[in-house]
């Protein structure tokens, strides 16, 4: 089977934008990076519901937003639809969910809903929160909005907020973001990233001050978050910097991995399948420095890291049975490279 694949990247100083990739997993290979579109500082993708749209930030000179592209399921080619753009810095991260696009903005701290058009394409932004509040740590100066979601039924939004140490929930209402609820975390931990145990009931928040995984308990009644567990995602005895990055859970509901920029490796959690709290099994060189992010190929045979310092993209075999990862003699350069995401497959 072959996978087409799509990487994110700054442009601050060899990338052109948005880069198209094959992994071929019989031959077990990457190959084929070409630009799929020039755009600026295309950091972070997302992808509709139905793979046929693809959503990426973007950046010119001073405005920053997001911009729409329609998807050729066949060649992965993409035929720009729009973008909007506003004054000061692009979102950090985006997620396409039903007729809605939700975006956080890091330097803002805000969160904004916006809706597509017919065509897939998007609109202004119908709804815009910005969060007010800081934390201990000197990354904490201000509201730092890192991710944002719907929840997995649909029913809420949910923000991580690195410089308030808060993860807050809203319901969307005619077009409108309210805010419902609020879950505070340990302060100076910075919570980055969220991800949702397959059943719906539980979360697990990457924390990239503290280098943390924090397990959460989802009500969904209410839209809150009630802590139950929280394990280091680095060795004990890493005294150097590191960031935490990405999470990601298998859809089997067995294994959770994160990404460490710094200790530059991924980490394997296995789940418990009645608590489903977490047990550390491994780390994993990602065979590049910083990875930023990685992905699960559609088979989840395979995990794809990439690593931005190094401006590479490093293929791993994955054992579905114990979750490990082996690297794999594959890898292609993409410059600047954050974030990868695949398309389903033929």
């Amino acid at each position: 089977m072959k996978y087409i694949g799509f990487a994110g990247t700054y442009t601050r100083e060899t990338s052109k934008g948005i880069y198209r990739f094959t992994l071929d997993t019989e031959k077990q290979t990457l190959s084929t990076v070409e630009v799929a579109s020039r755009i600026g500082s295309p950091t972070y993708l997302a992808l509709s519901e139905d793979k046929r749209h693809l959503y990426s930030v973007a950046q010119d000179g001073n405005l920053g937003g997001v911009a729409a592209y329609e998807i050729n399921p066949e060649t992965g080619e993409l035929r720009y639809l729009n973008r909007k753009l506003n004054a000061g810095a692009p979102p950090c991260h985006l997620h396409a969910q039903g007729d809605s696009l939700l975006t956080g903005n890091y330097h803002k701290g805000t969160v904004e809903l916006l809706e597509f058009n017919e065509n897939g394409g998007i609109q202004p932004a119908t709804s815009a929160i910005e969060h007010e509040g800081s934390g201990p740590h000197e990354r904490q100066e201000k509201p730092h909005v890192h991710y944002t979601a719907h929840t997995p039924d649909g029913k809420y939004v949910i923000a991580a907020d690195l410089g308030m140490d808060e993860l807050v929930t809203y319901r969307i209402k005619k077009g409108q973001l309210e805010k419902v609820t609020t879950l505070e975390v340990e302060p100076g931990s910075g919570p980055r990233h969220i991800a949702f145990h397959p059943d719906g009931k539980t979360a697990y928040l990457m924390t990239e001050l503290s280098s943390e995984v924090i397990v959460l308990d989802y009500h969904a009644d209410e839209g809150s978050f009630a802590e139950k567990q929280t394990i280091k995602a680095i060795p004990a005895d890493f005294t150097e910097t590191n960031d935490a990055s990405a999470i990601y859970v298998s859809s089997d509901g067995r294994f959770l991995y994160t990404g460490n920029r710094g200790h530059n490796s991924i980490t394997l959690f296995s789940i418990d399948q009645k608590s489903k709290k977490l047990t550390l099994v491994e780390h994993t060189p990602t065979g590049g420095e910083w990875p930023r992010d990685f992905a699960l190929d559609p088979s989840e045979k395979f995990i794809v890291a990439s690593n931005q310092h190094s401006g590479n993209l490093v293929l791993f075999s994955r054992d579905e049975k114990t979750g490990k990862l082996t690297k794999l003699e594959s890898e292609v350069d993409v410059p600047e490279v954050v974030c990868v995401t695949f398309l389903p497959g033929n």
